[in-house]
Formats: C-alpha cells, sequence, structure tokens
C-alpha cells in the first residue's frame, strides 16, 4: 500500500490538486487512479492460453440430461 501511495504522492503529482473544493478534488483523484491502473494493466503480458472452462454445474447437468435447453446467461444476452 505504501508503495502505491507513493507512486501516486511523487510520480503522478497527486499531492497538488488542479481545481478547488473536495468534490473536484475527488474526480481529479478517481481519474488519476483509472489510468495509472490501464498503464499498469497495458504492461502485462498477454495471456498465453484460453482459460480453461469450468465444469458445468449439477442443474446444468439436470438440464442437459433431460434435454432441455439451457436459459441463457445475463452476460451473453447482449452478444
Amino acid at each position: 500500500m505504501e508503495g502505491t501511495v507513493n507512486e501516486f504522492a511523487h510520480g503522478y503529482g497527486m499531492r497538488r490538486c488542479r481545481c478547488r473544493g473536495q468534490g473536484k478534488a475527488r474526480v481529479q483523484h478517481v481519474l488519476t487512479a483509472i489510468a495509472v491502473n490501464i498503464e499498469r494493466l497495458s504492461g502485462l503480458p498477454p495471456a498465453e492460453e484460453a482459460p480453461i472452462p469450468r465444469r458445468p454445474t449439477a442443474s446444468q447437468n439436470y438440464l442437459d440430461r433431460r434435454e432441455i435447453p439451457r436459459p441463457k446467461s445475463w452476460r451473453t444476452l447482449g452478444t
């Protein structure tokens, strides 16, 4: 934690805000944190392998055995 605070204070100039007011300072801190996270993620090596799919749950096995179509996940509704 101390390393992250030090990085913000010294590397990104978070000791001084560009604007006055607590609300504006908070917006600046949040946007800077987002930028730092994006920068950290861009430095990660790309995943070489696709993640291993999870095993079906007991309810999914039940539906498959009886040939009942599974309901779509809320995560895949937009695709």
